[in-house]
């Protein structure tokens, strides 16, 4: 009897751990864990986009349709806060700000990127676009993306090429029609070797200054005039300190939207694409606003009581022929080879278009 009641404990107990082993571990309740398992939340990221132009302005615009589209399709994941007018600097300072991680987009001309690959400095050879659908063409092809994927050595990551449209000349001392009339006038310009030295052939005085301070020097007569887009002419109100404007479409002049390489790699391959698709949406509303603008804007500025003065094909052939050695000048800074295939490309291109 002993025996027999040692053997059916030793069997219960046995029943009892394989009941154990075989059984799901209780969950806790929803009362004690006060409703159902949240998610872990998604993580966030804040995008601080800063131009030096102000909130009117084509390159702003394409801003605010970049914001919609990105913040839309993110979900949220992503904020963008846009800040116009040089509020977070000029573009040098900003394009520095993204290397250090520090901001996050910005969108300068191709003027000062070319600090960073000499290469850049074809864009401010003087008359070397034909047209506007010309430059697309080369930007949005082969030459144009070799640019954007030789930032990243630099810290930056070129998400797209935007509008800000070919260059023309105002001042408030004469108007302009020929080499002649620009001698002795004191014309702002970027920080740039090749602007200084076209409008050296020409013989004006070129003066570099940040954009910030332009308008100031114009009103208080440090410099005589600038060269910018019609739509920056119009909307920075020049009109207000300049006379003359001269549509000599000397340069064409693209916007570069950069981004922080340090923030790029920071986000998730899905933001990347997002982020990247609306570069390509908003570039291509943005070129259209801004094509848009400066037909409107040139009238604008002749209601605004400034003399504008379209230059006949022989007048424009002689501003392009003082200028011509500018490119002989620095085909050697750029790399000769080079700038031979990019002349080539647009020569290719334009027959093609015509």
């Amino acid at each position: 009897m002993k025996h027999l009641k040692k053997t059916m404990a030793l069997l219960l107990v046995a029943v009892l751990l394989l009941a154990g082993c075989g059984s799901t571990p209780a969950q806790p309740s929803e009362q004690e864990t006060g409703g159902a398992a949240a998610a872990e939340p998604e993580k966030t990221y804040l995008i601080r986009a800063g131009i030096g132009l102000n909130d009117q302005h084509p390159q702003y615009l394409g801003l605010e349709i970049m914001k919609e589209y990105i913040e839309r399709e993110s979900n949220g994941r992503i904020e963008m806060q846009l800040f116009h007018s040089s509020q977070l600097g000029d573009d040098i300072q900003m394009m520095e700000a993204l290397q250090m991680g520090s901001q996050e987009i910005t969108c300068p001309s191709s003027a000062p990127i070319s600090s960073i690959d000499k290469r850049n400095m074809v864009f401010d050879l003087p008359f070397l676009f034909p047209s506007e659908e010309v430059a697309s063409a080369f930007l949005d092809g082969a030459f144009g993306q070799e640019l954007l994927d030789g930032l990243e050595d630099h810290g930056l990551v070129g998400l797209a090429y935007w509008e800000n449209g070919y260059r023309h000349l105002t001042n408030s001392v004469r108007e302009v029609r020929t080499p002649e009339d620009l001698r002795g006038l004191k014309i702002r310009t970027m920080e740039n070797q090749i602007h200084l030295d076209f409008f050296r052939e020409l013989g004006a005085n070129p003066t570099p200054m940040p954009f910030g301070e332009l308008f100031t020097a114009m009103q208080q007569g440090v410099v005589d005039g600038q060269e910018n887009p019609v739509s920056t002419i119009y909307l920075q109100s020049f009109s207000e300190v300049q006379d003359y404007t001269t549509l000599t479409g000397h340069v064409y002049s693209p916007f570069v939207l950069l981004m922080s390489k340090v923030f790029w790699d920071e986000l998730p391959e899905d933001l990347k694409e997002i982020v990247q698709e609306a570069a390509y949406v908003a570039q291509e509303e943005q070129r259209r606003i801004s094509r848009e603008y400066a037909d409107e804007m040139v009238e604008g500025l002749r209601e605004q009581g400034m003399t504008v003065t379209e230059l006949t094909l022989e007048e424009l052939q002689a501003f392009q022929q003082v200028t011509s050695s500018t490119i002989d000048k620095f085909k050697g800074d750029i790399g000769a080879d080079y700038v031979d295939q990019v002349l080539e490309e647009i020569q290719r291109l334009t027959n093609e278009m015509m």
